[in-house]
């Protein structure tokens, strides 16, 4: 059951991040707003960042990417790892160095946290994403690419 619910939020989690991440105008990675605010493609490169600790509780080998990349490759890293978590949780591996909850509170909550600081930057940006009922939205475990 809780690799049920981790796969359908590795699964909502690449759904709201497509929103954020695709349609976006061309100066968006590279978008400021201010001192000491992280730039899209920051954010992006930060969000793979909290990934690798997941992906190293369940022994997932994992490039260390210490330098950011651009946009797309920082893209194909982010939904990379996500693949990985749900291959490895569908194969009812188990994290080794952290529990379930602190996967779930610590990553992939972070992730979630940064997939929306994403969308207040689209809308700074004069590209909003466009709204939806997220209640509604067609999210299907496994299912990472969108």
């Amino acid at each position: 059951m809780e690799n049920h619910l981790l796969r359908h939020y590795l699964a909502t989690i690449a759904f709201r991040a497509s929103k954020a991440l695709t349609n976006i105008p061309k100066n968006f990675p590279d978008f400021e707003t201010g001192k000491g605010v992280r730039k899209p493609l920051e954010i992006l490169h930060h969000m793979s960042d909290v990934l690798t600790l997941a992906c190293i509780a369940f022994e997932i080998k994992d490039e260390q990417n210490n330098e950011v990349q651009s946009w797309e490759k920082e893209i194909d890293r982010f939904y990379h790892q996500l693949e990985q978590l749900d291959e490895a949780l569908a194969q009812n591996k188990f994290p080794t160095t952290l529990t379930i909850e602190q996967i779930l509170q610590g990553p992939f909550a972070d992730v979630m946290t940064h997939i929306g600081q994403l969308y207040t930057l689209r809308r700074l940006a004069d590209s909003p994403v466009t709204g939806e009922s997220f209640i509604k939205a067609s999210i299907t475990i496994g299912h990472i690419r969108y």
